[in-house]
């Protein structure tokens, strides 16, 4: 099937297929006959396998190792395993990232209502953002 065919099928792009495609992921043949490039049922399965493990949070380079394991004749499982769990501790941290800056935010704004809007001049171009660490959100509040 061409590259569109295959992008078709997957419910991806044509440039998604290209991508893989150039990165080596996927190895269509190219005909002769008219210089297009064919891509098999294993590409397709690799390709499915590729969006399979991006949804999982896997990067292209992660999905790389895991499939050179595979193709050594190794089970990648074990190391699937493990990289999950790291990408669990990741994405716990950065949940717990952004509900920090959320808290900040929503700080922020509650305390920015008080304050009446300004100019820019010399030393500040917003207010309110240079005066965010500097403030005593208790002393607004009141």
């Amino acid at each position: 099937m061409q590259v569109n065919e295959l992008a078709k099928k997957l419910s991806v792009t044509a440039d998604t297929v290209r991508y893989y495609t150039r990165i080596g992921i996927l190895e269509p043949v190219k005909s002769f006959e008219n210089g297009y490039k064919y891509y098999s049922k294993d590409d397709e399965s690799r390709l499915r396998f590729v969006l399979k493990a991006k949804k999982l949070g896997f990067s292209v380079a992660e999905i790389q190792n895991i499939m050179a394991i595979s193709q050594k004749g190794d089970s990648p499982c074990c190391k699937v395993r493990d990289l999950v769990k790291r990408h669990i501790e990741h994405t716990t941290q950065k949940i717990a990232e952004l509900e920090a800056l959320k808290g900040n935010m929503v700080n922020a704004v509650d305390a920015w209502e008080t304050i009446e809007d300004k100019g820019p001049n010399e030393q500040n171009i917003c207010e309110l953002i240079e005066m965010w660490e500097e403030i005593d959100l208790a002393k607004i509040k009141q």
